[in-house]
């Protein structure tokens, strides 16, 4: 299976700390209940940019980064990409 693929299928272990609630919430600037399955539906989307380097995958949509460990599936943390 394509890294690609993996996390795909494995999205429903997708999740963050509250910490990275936090920062997710901050870097992203973002007033939301539930910001995890917000980047879900980003990551899910047809158009994102999905590839891994090292430990981790990168998804790109939207002008967003988000930065997932590729081991435990924690959001590490999401950027505004210009």
């Amino acid at each position: 299976m394509m890294n690609k693929e993996v996390l795909l299928v494995n999205i429903d272990k997708v999740h963050t700390t509250p910490m990275g609630l936090e920062r997710l919430s901050k870097n992203l600037r973002l007033d939301m209940d539930d910001i995890v399955c917000y980047l879900k539906d980003k990551v899910l989307d047809e158009r994102c940019l999905i590839y891994k380097r090292g430990k981790n995958w990168y998804c790109e949509v939207d002008n967003i980064r988000i930065t997932i460990n590729s081991y435990s599936y924690t959001i590490i943390t999401a950027h505004i990409i210009v």
